[in-house]
């Protein structure tokens, strides 16, 4: 199993660039190689794909999500079998770290990730710029799904805490 690790500092807070990233199908409009996703349930997604005259199209599953957090996913079928996770980390100055980190394997064969993770790394990099430079033009995000995923399972909105009123007094 080969694995791809990129990061990029994005001028924007975590739950802007968060926020973000979690509507899928906005992704061509900044990423060149993604042609469509389609969101099928809320932990199932479609993807077609395309690097030159390679087009795949694959199905992936979230298995782990925890807003301004992470995000995790497996692909569901065998051509493009992969593993990936997205996580968001503050920085100093207020904006966000996000990291990529996509597994491909086997090596050998015909899976075109585990056997081109030089291409796949430069892919992965350029994608994360276009993503940077898409969320820090717009300064605020498109949508947001705040949803919790465990173990492929959307989890039940956990409820707010309750707000402690303050009495008001008349002034005089």
């Amino acid at each position: 199993m080969r694995t791809v690790e990129e990061m990029v500092e994005i001028a924007v807070p975590v739950r802007t660039a968060y926020n973000q990233w979690t509507q899928f199908k906005s992704f061509p409009r900044f990423m060149r190689v993604v042609k469509r996703v389609e969101q099928i349930r809320p932990t199932i997604t479609r993807w077609i794909i395309g690097f030159g005259p390679i087009r795949r199209e694959f199905e992936t599953e979230i298995v782990e999500q925890r807003p301004d957090s992470h995000m995790a996913w497996r692909s569901l079928e065998g051509r493009s079998r992969h593993w990936g996770e997205v996580s968001f980390r503050p920085t100093a100055s207020g904006g966000s770290t996000v990291t990529v980190r996509i597994q491909a394997g086997p090596p050998g064969g015909s899976h075109f990730l585990a056997n081109n993770t030089g291409l796949t790394r430069r892919v992965l990099r350029h994608e994360l710029a276009r993503f940077k430079e898409f969320i820090e033009g717009l300064g605020e995000e498109g949508g947001a799904w705040r949803g919790v995923i465990r173990d492929g399972r959307v989890q039940p909105a956990e409820p707010e805490p309750p707000r402690c009123r303050v009495p008001t007094w008349p002034v005089g």
